[in-house]
């Protein structure tokens, strides 16, 4: 949360009645402490030693040297702190000085944002400093002096923001928006933005993947890590490392769009006559997985080409469009959905498993760390995000390993075509319970690096696309 540090102090008094010496005596303490190296001018490197955000830089900076000087960085105080008190007295309904958990409800639900009462006692105890569960002038000036924010819907979306990050497994359900965000095209930009972000993400990690589902089909024959990685460079070259990416980034859109379209509907019926209220935990796990099994649905047949692409031979397809021919021509429409059951089933203890111990582990960090906080800042969202992707994927790894190989099996093969429970039996009597993990140290590699290119992107992205954090 962007806030100046509490450790830093200055003087608080109301503005009404203030004189305006004592105010430009209070700014000329902050900007003294701001300016570490006394040259008289705050840059951003001291900005970004003091404060989380700087962009007050590229908004207060009117000579463009990159600097602050003193008559700047009071004009942007002066700007900002009129801007805080508009928004304190729109919030603070019943004039009496402070906003309370009623107030930041009200306020929130005209701006089309709907949340709970614990919701809104988060977000209060995060600036309430004194303990009162009130929010005062001060207060509220000082957590948001130093955040460019400049109206209630800024506000509204800086507390209610999430990010949505695509480690190349499952593409996690976006939060709710509200509906001017709808009208306005923030959603489909940051849904644009989580697409490009999960494109370049899986593409940086494309011969992981591969080699985890080389060694999901081919594992039982006794290849190792690093002999499964040698013999696909000595068959194809270093370009094979990156067979199947093509269509595994192409599928990206239709089923983010599918999932975040499936995902509305859902959580309409869900609410039902409750208009405006937020989800529980409980119902957003049964919205998210039904969003993504409607979604796996549709797309399904892109996920068989995956892996049909994935693991051919040099030469034996000439692209994506060949490899569907091939299939429909040898194996006819039912190929399109091997391995849709176990796909499916996979979806339940994935994403409940996900969502369980993300929510645990969020709100133990909260509890442990960030007393009273309602953010417990991105690197912590990331290290639980990835912590509770892990436990998902380590659940429903079998699932997925059965249907990787029911996805693999050609009928031109002559081989038996074995069902999900054939596919279960088949591997347990063969290759022991250790056999249903083939491939899961190449997938447990590739999530750091997926969670840390997918989110530099996804920052980028979302500055070019003009979405606020």
């Amino acid at each position: 949360m962007s806030r100046f540090p509490s450790c830093w102090t200055w003087a608080r008094c109301q503005d009404n009645g203030v004189s305006d010496p004592e105010q430009e005596k209070r700014w000329a303490e902050l900007f003294d402490q701001l300016d570490l190296n006394k040259d008289g001018r705050v840059d951003v490197n001291e900005l970004r030693t003091g404060l989380t955000d700087w962009g007050i830089v590229r908004m207060s900076d009117t000579n463009h040297d990159g600097q602050l000087d003193f008559e700047e960085f009071t004009q942007y105080l002066r700007t900002h702190e009129k801007e805080l008190r508009l928004m304190f007295r729109s919030l603070d309904r019943n004039n009496d000085g402070h906003i309370d958990v009623g107030e930041i409800q009200l306020s929130l639900r005209s701006l089309g944002v709907n949340v709970s009462t614990e919701q809104a006692s988060r977000i209060l105890q995060s600036i309430d400093r004194d303990g009162t569960m009130t929010i005062d002038w001060n207060e509220w000036r000082d957590h948001f002096l130093f955040n460019p924010l400049h109206n209630m819907e800024d506000i509204a979306h800086y507390w209610k923001h999430s990010l949505m990050l695509d480690i190349g497994e499952q593409l996690t359900v976006p939060d709710e928006f509200s509906e001017k965000e709808r009208r306005s095209g923030v959603v489909w930009r940051q849904l644009v933005a989580g697409a490009m972000a999960g494109a370049v993400s899986r593409t940086g990690t494309a011969p992981l993947d591969r080699l985890k589902v080389f060694l999901q089909v081919h594992g039982s024959s006794g290849v190792s890590l690093f002999g499964g990685l040698r013999g696909m460079v000595q068959e194809g070259g270093l370009r094979s490392l990156w067979r199947g990416n093509g269509i595994n980034v192409l599928k990206i859109a239709p089923e983010s769009a599918i999932k975040f379209m499936a995902y509305e509907q859902i959580k309409w019926l869900i609410r039902g006559s409750k208009e405006g209220g937020s989800l529980r935990v409980q119902e957003r796990f049964i919205a998210g997985s039904l969003a993504g099994a409607t979604a796996q649905t549709i797309i399904y047949p892109m996920e068989v080409l995956k892996t049909r692409l994935t693991l051919r031979k040099t030469g034996q397809y000439s692209g994506m469009a060949d490899c569907a021919k091939q299939i429909l021509r040898k194996e006819g429409v039912r190929a399109f959905y091997k391995g849709y059951v176990p796909n499916t089933l996979g979806i339940i203890p994935y994403a409940g498993i996900d969502l369980a111990v993300y929510e645990t582990l969020k709100n133990a960090w909260l509890q442990r760390y960030c007393m009273g906080s309602a953010d417990p800042g991105v690197l912590v969202l990331l290290g639980c995000g990835t912590v509770s992707s892990t436990c998902g994927q380590l659940a429903s790894y079998p699932l997925a390993l059965i249907r990787t190989r029911m996805q693999a099996q050609a009928s031109a093969d002559g081989a038996p075509q074995l069902s999900m429970v054939g596919q279960f039996k088949h591997i347990v009597s063969h290759e022991g319970v250790p056999g249903l993990y083939r491939g899961i140290a190449p997938n447990f590699l590739k999530v750091i690096p997926a969670v840390s290119i997918s989110y530099v992107v996804y920052e980028h992205m979302k500055k070019a696309l003009g979405v606020g954090s």
